[in-house]
Parts: C-alpha cells; structure tokens; sequence
C-alpha cells in the first residue's frame, strides 16, 4: 500500500512539472521574451554637440558613453561576453558634396559580391533629409550583426556602427536598425544634386 502511495505521490509530482513547464513554454516564456524586446527596443534621447549629432538610441544598447577623439562609443556592459554598441565618428567631407557619388554607393552595393563576405546586405537611403547608406553584415568571428550607416551632409561625414554582441540578434539588430535611422546631423542643409561619378568615400 505505502509502495501505491508512493508511486502515486511520484506521478502526481510528474505531472505537475509537466504542467509548470508547458505554462512556463507555451504562456509564461512568449510574453517574458516579447517585454524584453519591448524593453529594449525602447528609444532614449541622447545628443553630442562635438560631433553635431542627434538620435534615439535604444535603451537596450544605451549604456556608458566613452567619448575620445572623433568618436564616442556608447554600450551596454555584459557580465558574459560582448554587449551590443555603437560607434560613432565623423571625417570632413571635402568634396563639399551632399551626396554620395554613384561610383561609391556601387562600390558598397557590391563589396558583399566582391569580397564574398557573409549575410551582407546594403541599401540606399535618405535619414532625416541626408542622403546615407546602411549595411548589415554577419561577423562570423564574434557571432554578431554588425550594422552600419553613413550619413552625408556637405561638411562631414558621419559613420555609426552598431553591433549586436552576444545579445539576441532578433531583438537587437532591430535596435540597431532602430537607432541609426534616427540620427540628426546639424549643420548646413543638404542639396539632393548628384555629384560627379569620380567623388569617392573610403
């Protein structure tokens, strides 16, 4: 009798378990994850007047800031591994251009091609009335979705990379593209004329 009782207790145990974890699989986990990437995705101010620069920076990657000759680097701490970040610098734009020339954004396009680099993709774009370029590109060596922007106005020329680390790619290559489609360059106000098809950006 003890030994029926005791199996009893055993599959009443079981069962329970197997209750707990099809909640916690099927009701609890879904709606954790989906708070989190809200969380995350969540878009905070932030502005530097050294590099002219105004943007939303998702609360997931929005950390330190680490400021050093032309560029800041702001990221979130990670107990294990790499957290995501982004990078920004500028250089001048001596062409005096607004635009980037056909000859460099086909350059971009193809280097993916060329180059035979991994998950790459690139497109043309505008980000609040600046001509620019995006580019998702996988990093194999760390695991991580590396995007990058490069925003144009007819003094600089700003690059911003924003790499996703060792945090869930689905959540924050979002976050990333989030972020940089919402920078601001100050400055004088950009013509939309072509330049010329030998003006090059390195």
């Amino acid at each position: 009798m003890t030994h029926q009782r005791t199996v009893t207790y055993i599959l009443l145990i079981a069962g329970a378990i197997i209750l707990g974890g099809e909640y916690f699989l099927v009701r609890w986990y879904p709606g954790h994850k989906r708070r989190v990437a809200d969380a995350a995705l969540q878009l905070l101010p932030y502005q530097n007047d050294g590099l002219g620069i105004q943007m939303k920076i998702a609360a997931g990657i929005y950390g330190k800031v680490e400021v050093y000759p032309g560029g800041i680097k702001i990221y979130r701490p990670s107990l294990f591994g790499k957290g995501p970040s982004i990078t920004l610098t500028t250089q001048a734009n001596t062409t005096g251009f607004s635009t980037f020339s056909p000859q460099t954004l086909a350059d971009w396009e193809t280097a993916g091609t060329q180059n035979e680099l991994s998950g790459y993709e690139f497109e043309h774009l505008t980000i609040n009335n600046r001509d620019a370029a995006m580019i998702w590109q996988y990093m194999p060596q760390t695991q991580s979705m590396q995007v990058t922007a490069r925003i144009m106005a007819p003094d600089r020329i700003l690059q911003a990379v924003c790499d996703t680390g060792n945090a869930d790619q689905a959540i924050y290559t979002p976050a990333c593209d989030e972020s940089l489609k919402s920078i601001v360059l100050t400055g004088p106000p950009s013509v939309f004329s072509p330049p010329p098809s030998f003006t090059s950006v390195n």
